[in-house]
This record gives structure tokens, sequence and C-alpha cells, in this order.
């Protein structure tokens, strides 16, 4: 059950406990683990070093932290139309049986998120930058970043060209780049010049977090998990799928408001994905 505090904690205003007088009831003599105290280092614990990519990432996440002003915009996007272009794509890879929709069987939802990203970003070039010391630096081309999870830590490898590529030729470099990473086979050189990086949650269940941004890029995309919200109908409301995400930005050289149109667009892109593929 619960260890008894000592009248001797009650030293506070009106006969409350204090957190001294807490310890020190606690500390007192006889007082074990047992009845519900602590004594210094009844608690067993692991030291694991910071080292080879782990502490790199580690330097890099305070890097970009401290050199660049970050702030976050979130924003949901109607996700009917993706859910079903997806289906549709999947069943009709499967139905052609090797032919001419056999590439698009793989097509996974968060392809489907790069291609919208690669297409809407040349709208908004100032999106597709890097700053340098006292520059911001556009790019023509997008040079997207994948954030991937693998078993030494956080890697970023690069679908060059995503803007130019083809939604199935996009998505077969996303998942060599990503199985690359994960293998530990990826080059080095796979894992720089990004110009735009997305980072994805969704599948974990997210709705929504503080991507941290890949320097010295100006912005990152998060892409949350796909969740019913309620949408205004003629009788009440009714719930609809939506994707979340989270754009972080660096303020030093993009303001608020030019971010949240790019993010509009963006999710406008993502509702007519499949107008968009029509482009």
């Amino acid at each position: 059950g619960q260890a008894a505090v000592s009248r001797d904690a009650a030293d506070g205003l009106g006969g409350r406990i204090t957190a001294a007088g807490l310890a020190a009831g606690l500390a007192a003599p006889g007082r074990s683990p047992d009845s519900g105290g602590f004594a210094e280092g009844d608690n067993p614990y692991t030291d694991t070093p910071i080292k080879g990519i782990r502490k790199v990432i580690a330097g890099r996440m305070l890097q970009s932290l401290a050199e660049s002003a970050q702030f976050t915009l979130n924003r949901s996007a109607q996700a009917a139309r993706l859910q079903a272009l997806r289906a549709r794509m999947k069943a009709a890879a499967k139905e052609d049986g090797g032919g001419t929709f056999s590439s698009l069987g793989g097509v996974t939802v968060n392809d489907l998120v790069l291609y919208a990203v690669s297409r809407v970003l040349p709208c908004f070039p100032y999106m597709n930058a890097h700053k340098t010391e006292d520059a911001v630096r556009v790019f023509e081309r997008v040079h997207l970043g994948l954030a991937v999870d693998t078993p030494r830590g956080l890697m970023v490898p690069v679908i060059r060209n995503a803007n130019l590529r083809s939604l199935s030729s996009l998505s077969a470099e996303a998942k060599r780049l990503a199985r690359a990473a994960q293998e530990g086979t990826i080059k080095p050189d796979e894992l720089s010049g990004s110009t735009f990086t997305v980072s994805n949650l969704g599948s974990l269940g997210i709705s929504s977090f503080t991507p941290v941004l890949n320097l010295p890029e100006v912005a990152i995309l998060g892409v949350a998990a796909i969740e019913p919200r309620p949408v205004p109908a003629e009788t009440g409301y009714t719930f609809e799928p939506h994707i979340g995400f989270s754009l972080t930005v660096n303020h030093q050289v993009v303001d608020g408001a030019p971010a949240a149109r790019f993010l509009e667009a963006f999710c406008n892109a993502i509702r007519d994905i499949d107008l968009l593929l029509a482009l």
C-alpha cells in the first residue's frame, strides 16, 4: 500500500506537505524501497554511448534548431479520392496480370503524396530552396528528400528530379532508396543534395507532429495518418477521411502567409489527386 508520510514532512503553509519535507520523510532512518521509499542505486541502468550515425543525427538536429527560426503549420486534406485512386490502382494491377497497369500495384499513398509535392513545389519556388549564409538559393528542379527509419537511425535518401518523373518511376525510386537505406547499401551521394524533404509518420497513427528542418532546406513536410473528421452536411455533420500534414518552415526566409499558401495549394492537390495526375 501507499507509504505513510511522517508529520515532519507536513511543514508547509497550513500543514501542507512540501517537496523538501516529503524527501526528508522518505530519507528517514529505516526507510527502504520495499516500504515505499527509495535509495540511491536501487534502479539498475545501462549507458549506451552516442556514436556513429546516432551521433551525426544528434548533431544535425541540434544544429537545425540552433541555426534556424522554425515554425510549423498544420492542416488536413480530404483523402477520399486519394484512397479511392490507390484502391483502383491496386485492383487494376491485379486484374492486368503483368500488363500495362502492373507497375501501379506497388504505388502507395505515400508515393502519391510525394508525387503531389513534386508537382506543387515548382509553383512555389521559394519553398524549394536552401538558405546559405547570406542568400536564398532557389532550385529549378525538385530533389526530394525521403526520411527513412533504419536500424542505424534516420536517413534521408534523395529522389533526384522528382518533378520530372512519372508516378510509377517516382514510386520505384522511392522504394529502391528506402530499401538501400534500411539494408545499409545506400551510397553517400544518394544521401545528399535534397531541396525539400518529406517525413511520413502516418503509418504509426500520428495525427500531427513537428518535423525538424533538414538544413540547409527551408521547409520540410510531415505526413500524418488518415483519420475521419466531421464535415458539414445538409443535416448536421458527416465524417469523411482526411490526411494530416505538418509543414515546418524556416522563418528567416519564409513568412507564415507564403508558407500557408503553399500548404493550401498542396492540400487542394491531394484532394483532387486524380485531376493532378491528368495534367
